[in-house]
């Protein structure tokens, strides 16, 4: 990633954000996994949701000058994996998410504290 990690982070949990995806966490996994230093899962609801959230995040990161080395799941919709090396993004229909559990792989994963602006419309509308 050429910006920061941390902006980069924000960057992707924003666009989830104002896509309407949920349930949006990252893990700082440096020194745990050997494929990564950030992982970013969240929701969408339904398989449309999930690819619209997953091409949202793209178009962002692509004006930055990033792309993905690699995308994984379009066809079906339910999970989709962007790995951009630095951080991989998955998004998940609700119940695999909780089927797979993915953050459970990495119980000694810092949780890092996105910076998420909530405009007064989005309160509103929640």
């Amino acid at each position: 990633m050429n910006k920061d990690p941390i902006e980069t982070l924000n960057l992707v949990a924003q666009t989830i954000f104002d896509k309407k995806g949920f349930n949006i966490i990252a893990l700082d996994v440096k020194g745990i996994s050997s494929i990564t230093d950030y992982v970013i899962v969240a929701e969408g609801n339904v398989d449309r949701h999930v690819i619209a959230l997953s091409i949202a995040i793209q178009d962002a990161l692509r004006k930055e000058g990033e792309k993905p080395v690699f995308v994984e799941g379009t066809m079906n919709g339910d999970w989709i994996v962007l790995d951009y090396m630095q951080l991989i993004v998955h998004i998940f229909m609700p119940g695999l998410r909780d089927k797979y559990q993915l953050e459970k792989l990495f119980p000694q994963a810092e949780i890092v504290d996105l910076d998420i602006v909530v405009s007064p419309l989005q309160s509103k509308a929640s």
